[in-house]
């Protein structure tokens, strides 16, 4: 078998999608998946890791490269893992060993990663998690090992911002639905704050904490760590307590408690006007227009509040960017799962056709997550003919 145990540039075996990604070489996806029968959505799931290939699909992908048997081969074989069964392909950027031999960097590097990191927010919106993650974690790994090399005033910055990357690799993982490769790398963004000594972003690392206990449905471990986030200092810059309390009303969603979700928001929304701070991180807030009532109508939505939400987003979804694509398709959803609920079948099924080429386009486990929750909302219609539409529909994001 040609290629067996093909070995990368830092001598770790190839995982599956490394090697399908090699195999392809320069031939589109589109074109792979028309030949293979397989979907486009489904490939590009594979070669970042997301998703894992049953043998009928990496036998048809080998057949169709010519690879010989390797992805067969691979196909077959667990994935490397280190000591605590993390991924090695997930967690290997961030535990590079040492040590590194010092050397004077310039300070104005650090300049240069905050451009950088602008323009993965911007790309992150546009295109999801698949084509981002490793490039963001290649750099994070850079900035450590810079950060390792030098001291003093350089080394908290450059600690301060590969927070801000580890954070940013952590919220990929999170959108692209691996759970548990988000909370690794949340946790080295909190360790980096805490070495940064910089109180702002020690609170920001626990609000990503928390973000990670909405997606896993935890309300209340949500609000105990936004109270520690709170905690941290009576000093935090506008936009961290606003990015806090906005979480803090996500968890009470969780838990049903309108007042809180409500309270929370209310007090988010006096902040809006001192957000006057240069920080390159945390900056949905500017980026988003209404994004404090995107926060509310996702959570009147899931405290059942359908009526009220729908107006919400009736009035929101007028002025989304559209470099805001994936983030535009999720409020979609949302709203359309929110017409479901308020008895507004032919509208939700109106607005999921708009959300089906995002959906595929993206990668995105967050916005797959919300299309099944619109599924469930549209139970009441099982046996009309818009359920039948709406299936047929989102099958597409399914291939």
């Amino acid at each position: 078998m040609a290629g067996l145990g093909h070995r990368r540039d830092d001598g770790g075996v190839e995982t599956f999608g490394e090697a399908l990604r090699r195999w392809r070489g320069e031939l589109p996806i589109r074109e792979l998946a028309r030949r293979a029968h397989c979907g486009k959505s489904h490939i590009w799931a594979l070669e970042s890791g997301r998703s894992s290939p049953s043998l009928r699909i990496a036998a048809a992908l080998d057949k169709t490269l010519n690879a010989g048997g390797e992805l067969v081969e691979l196909a077959g074989r667990p994935p490397a893992t280190d000591a605590t069964g993390i991924s090695t392909s997930v967690a290997g950027p961030a535990l590079a060993t040492g040590p590194v031999t010092a050397r004077s960097v310039d300070p104005a590097v650090t300049d240069y990663f905050e451009t950088q990191l602008e323009g993965h927010y911007r790309a992150d919106m546009l295109l999801g998690p698949r084509d981002l993650i490793r490039i963001v974690a290649t750099q994070f790994e850079l900035i450590d090992r810079l950060a390792r090399a030098t001291t003093a005033d350089t080394h908290r910055d450059l600690l301060r911002i590969g927070t801000a990357y580890a954070a940013l690799v952590g919220w990929l993982y999170q959108d692209a639905g691996d759970l548990a490769a988000s909370a690794f790398w949340r946790g080295i963004a909190q360790e980096f704050a805490l070495r940064s000594g910089d109180s702002h972003l020690t609170a920001y690392a626990l609000i990503n904490h928390a973000s990670v206990r909405t997606d896993l449905g935890d309300g209340a471990g949500v609000l105990d760590l936004c109270d520690a986030a709170l905690a941290t200092s009576d000093a935090l810059a506008p936009k961290v307590r606003l990015m806090t309390l906005q979480q803090r009303a996500h968890g009470a969603s969780l838990l049903g408690d309108r007042a809180t979700v409500d309270t929370s928001l209310d007090t988010a929304d006096t902040l809006t006007d001192r957000l006057d701070d240069d920080l390159p991180w945390g900056n949905a807030c500017h980026r988003t227009p209404g994004y404090l009532q995107i926060q509310r109508a996702t959570c009147y939505g899931r405290l059942g509040l359908a009526h009220e939400a729908v107006a919400l987003w009736d009035h929101l979804l007028t002025d989304i960017p559209p470099t805001a694509r994936r983030d535009h398709g999720v409020y979609l959803t949302r709203h359309a799962t929110a017409c479901a609920q308020a008895g507004q079948p032919d509208k939700a099924l109106h607005l999921a056709r708009q959300v089906v080429p995002i959906a595929t386009e993206t990668g995105s486990a967050r916005l797959r997550r919300e299309l099944a929750a619109l599924r469930h909302g549209m139970r009441p219609w099982k046996d009309a003919r818009v359920a039948t539409d709406l299936a047929e529909v989102l099958a597409a994001t399914e291939a």
